[in-house]
């Protein structure tokens, strides 16, 4: 029976296999992943114009999945809030640059890029978005339109997670986003889960403090807002 301590992957089920990998990978037989997917990323109906646009906004994984789906199109340059969405936006065949930061930094690298007259620039976003990014730029004076193309549905943990949780038999809980964070507070709250034994891996500070006021064994923000930077942060456990 393994004696890893087990770690809780809440991101929706492709990006927690990826991320069940790469720590594989990195860290091989230190930790047992558990799957707990507390966000399902639902298509919204609706078509895509990519008609006067110079340059597509993304800030997660999510988006580059879903504008992946939706068109062909790899022509236009994707411009990334951090290094996680430019790797799956690669992957997904577009030019990618990382802002390597938040929606702030993101926002700015935008600024850098633009072409005047060459067309707006369009944020790929689900329904639910942190940061207001196409006001950034307007008040920059910046074309920019958002596309909302799917939404954040929260999901239940599953019965196995749930359990565990509740037994205090998770040691260790990793979230990526806030909306992921704050939906893992509110489960916990309303399930009662013991997390005297859990330690919270957070990807960034806003994703910390979403997590309001659990009474977790400790808490821990990766030094850099990407999958490197949380490897890093698991890797000093």
């Amino acid at each position: 029976m393994s004696t890893a301590p087990n770690l809780l992957l809440t991101r929706p089920a492709s990006q927690s296999r990826s991320f069940a990998a790469a720590l594989e990978a990195a860290l091989p037989g230190r930790f047992t992943p558990i799957f707990a997917p507390l966000i399902e990323i639902v298509p919204l109906e609706g078509s895509i114009d990519l008609s006067d646009t110079q340059a597509l906004l993304l800030t997660s994984a999510n988006g580059v999945e879903q504008i992946a789906a939706r068109t062909t199109d790899r022509s236009l340059p994707a411009l990334c809030v951090g290094e996680m969405t430019a790797a799956a936006a690669r992957s997904a065949g577009f030019a990618a640059r990382s802002a390597d930061g938040d929606v702030a930094s993101l926002a700015a690298l935008a600024r850098s890029a633009y072409r005047p007259g060459q067309g707006a620039m369009l944020h790929i976003r689900g329904r639910h978005a942190a940061g207001d990014l196409t006001g950034l730029l307007r008040a920059a004076g910046i074309p920019a339109r958002a596309a909302e193309i799917y939404l954040q549905r929260p999901c239940p943990p599953g019965q196995e997670p749930d359990i565990m949780l509740t037994a205090g038999d998770i040691e260790i809980v990793t979230l990526f986003s806030p909306r992921t964070a704050a939906t893992f507070a509110d489960a916990a709250r309303s399930r009662n889960w013991n997390l005297t034994r859990t330690r919270s891996v957070a990807l960034s500070a806003a994703v910390c403090a979403s997590l309001g006021t659990l009474p977790f064994a400790g808490r821990l923000i990766a030094p850099s807002p990407n999958r490197a930077g949380m490897l890093e942060a698991l890797a000093s456990l």
